[in-house]
């Protein structure tokens, strides 16, 4: 897996940057599940790291106010 990002790093990105990375992160993640079930993966901490990094993906999106789904298109309630 690559070096660990930076959470100012990715602060810096656009909404739909984050939610790129977070769809590329999910994919890694369900390729990792098939090499373990394989018998294929070699570092058994990999999956774990890989949820974190897309919660801390999705958590600097939520603090930018947009849910992962809508990108930031959404108003919320408060605003008219």
């Amino acid at each position: 897996m690559a070096k660990a990002t930076k959470a100012a790093d990715l602060r810096k990105l656009t909404n739909q940057q984050l939610v790129e990375q977070i769809d590329e992160a999910r994919e890694q993640l369900m390729r990792m599940r098939f090499q373990k079930a394989t018998g294929e993966l070699k570092d058994q901490n990999a999956p774990r790291a890989q949820r974190r990094k897309i919660a801390q993906l999705m958590t600097i999106l939520n603090e930018k106010g947009a849910a992962p789904a809508q990108a930031g298109d959404k108003k919320t309630e408060g605003e008219a």
